[in-house]
């Protein structure tokens, strides 16, 4: 390596050092390796017992979910039950209704025209002859003057007619008074004719006097309704009218009604009573229950007024309607109210029922016996009003009946019986 002759060689070695010093030195301590062994066997300790206790975590619940599977699969399976109840005196079946109006008439125009003016809106109570609208008729009102003024033209020509009668009367009665040679038979026959032809002209001219007297009657007649009147005492419902609307005469599907109304009092009451209570409906006298929707109750004193006296056969239920007092107004058309009837007993106990088992020997109760064993009953059903069944035979007063058995539990099989507190909650279990 030649010298650079401009760089003296103290400065030369100064560089030297000076970049030996800035080398990085690669020599290591002996215990740092020593030390990296040590925390890798460490961690991969600490990696095995972690691995190994959630091994034995694992282990421990499976074995625990086992057992428990083993042992619910052992222990008998949980029902609910309830104690058949003996049969009270006044059986109450509760049914849903719908009030009716006494009356509901849908009014409609006779006459055509346009409204004048209205005098009843919905909610006013009317009195039977109460004037409603009055309507405009101008097209009528000219019918009708035309046929007066035919009328009376027919009237001038009856007594055109009836002076000719008379005129050919009295010319008939001398040309047949006349003595025979004086006038001939031909002449003589000749106002005979014209004297009955005068008359047949009389009764013509009266026949069209008569005519035009009924069409003019015909018209007055409709006049009358161009005011719209209430048929009876009732309660306006609807309001379809306004002054100046265009009304034409007739109910058809194209006609607007004017009103609607109704008469409350008294109220029909129509109920669909299932099939296994027709009988006992069917002329009863017993005080009837209703309560609306709003959760008023009202005692009224009535009875089945009439029936359908036949047999829905989609639904099994018997039409049936009860009129009850309603001078309050309290009941209105079209509500839905629950309605409470008094009926003889029909079983010996009542049951919920959910309580029922259908399998192919027919209706069956599981009976629970000191044991807690189920035994399957044949029972006969007196009466059955949807939530509340009333048996006949095959269970006593004071039997633990299951309920909603499952098709699973089988005759003389142990269950674990709890209890329910009330009927109603039995049925909510349905």
């Amino acid at each position: 390596m030649s010298e650079d002759p401009g760089i003296r060689p103290s400065d030369y070695q100064q560089e030297v050092t000076a970049r030996e010093s800035h080398a990085v030195s690669t020599a290591f301590d002996p215990a740092t390796g020593a030390r990296l062994k040590k925390a890798a066997k460490v961690a991969a300790f600490v990696l095995a017992a972690a691995f190994l206790l959630m091994c034995i975590d694992r282990y421990i619940k499976a074995r625990l979910l086992a057992r428990a599977a083993e042992e619910a699969a052992a222990a008998p399976p949980p029902v609910d039950f309830v104690i058949a109840r003996p049969v009270a005196a006044i059986q109450r079946l509760v049914l849903p209704g719908q009030t009716a109006a006494w009356h509901a008439s849908t009014i409609y125009a006779r006459v055509n025209g346009y409204v004048g003016n209205w005098y009843a809106d919905i909610g006013d109570h009317v009195r039977a002859g109460q004037v409603l609208a009055l309507i405009e008729t101008p097209e009528l009102d000219a019918q009708l003057a035309a046929a007066r003024a035919q009328l009376q033209a027919g009237e001038a020509q009856v007594l055109v007619r009836r002076a000719e009668v008379q005129l050919s009367e009295t010319t008939y009665a001398r040309w047949r008074d006349s003595p025979k040679g004086v006038v001939s038979e031909q002449e003589r026959e000749e106002k005979r004719a014209d004297y009955d032809s005068a008359v047949a002209r009389l009764k013509s001219a009266q026949a069209g006097v008569a005519l035009d007297q009924a069409r003019v009657n015909q018209y007055a007649a409709l006049t009358q309704f161009k005011k719209v009147t209430a048929p009876y005492d009732g309660l306006i419902t609807v309001r379809d009218i306004d002054i100046g609307n265009l009304v034409t005469a007739g109910s058809t599907s194209a006609t607007t009604p004017l009103y609607v109304m109704t008469q409350n009092n008294p109220i029909r009451i129509f109920v669909d009573a299932p099939q296994s209570a027709a009988d006992d409906l069917i002329g009863s006298s017993a005080p009837v229950q209703v309560q609306t929707a709003g959760g008023v109750t009202r005692e009224y004193s009535g009875k089945v007024t009439r029936t359908s006296e036949a047999i829905n056969p989609q639904a099994r239920t018997l039409r049936v309607e009860v009129d009850i007092p309603n001078p309050k107004g309290e009941l209105v058309s079209g509500m839905y109210v629950r309605v409470g009837f008094g009926l003889p007993p029909r079983g010996q106990v009542q049951v919920p029922a959910a309580a029922l088992v259908f399998r192919a020997r027919g209706p069956q109760v599981a009976c629970i016996d000191r044991s807690g064993r189920i035994s399957f009953r044949n029972v006969s059903i007196g009466r059955d009003d949807g939530s509340v069944v009333e048996l006949t035979s095959g269970v006593a007063p004071g039997d633990e009946l299951a309920l909603n058995v499952s098709a699973q539990i089988t005759d003389g099989e142990r269950v674990s019986a709890r209890p329910v507190e009330s009927a109603a909650a039995a049925t909510a279990q349905r």
